[in-house]
């Protein structure tokens, strides 16, 4: 009985062939799918480091904007400092040297009115310079910003 079984088995496998396994077209496909893979990640590598420049230098750009419009702005704080020390102690000689109370009223009305231009005026300057320096600082980033959405929209 082994032996009909084992003759039977024969048969079958002599009827049944089985598919061949050509390793040469395996290992090509497997290259070139390897290949393709590799330039993918050449390319998204590129891609990452090309927009990471370009983020560092508007970085860059932006802080040395920064620094710059905060020095300027630091120069009209002091400026507007020292002109009213000095508008300060000049009226305080004003006042010294009055002779009569009618003086000191019209001397201190005069200030007050002097005052108030005077800080409208200053008040213009820094809004002025404030403005122009955001409008500086956002420029870079902006123009980044406008720069990666073109790119995406080609890609």
């Amino acid at each position: 009985m082994s032996k009909t079984k084992t003759a039977e088995f024969a048969d079958i496998n002599e009827t049944i062939e089985m598919p061949s396994f050509d390793v040469s077209k395996a290992s090509d496909q497997f290259r070139a799918f390897a290949e393709k893979g590799v330039e993918q990640s050449k390319e998204a590598y590129s891609k990452l480091k090309t927009g990471a420049e370009e983020a560092q230098k508007t970085i860059e750009t932006t802080y040395e904007t920064a620094r710059s419009v905060t020095s300027e702005l630091s120069l009209k704080a002091i400026a507007a400092l020292r002109t009213n020390a000095e508008a300060g102690f000049a009226h305080l000689e004003a006042l010294a040297g009055a002779k009569s109370l009618s003086e000191v009223v019209e001397l201190q009305s005069s200030y007050l009115r002097k005052r108030v231009e005077l800080t409208v005026e200053q008040a213009k300057d820094f809004q002025a310079v404030a403005s122009k320096a955001a409008e500086d600082v956002a420029k870079p980033v902006k123009t980044a910003f406008e720069k990666a959405l073109k790119d995406l929209k080609a890609a």
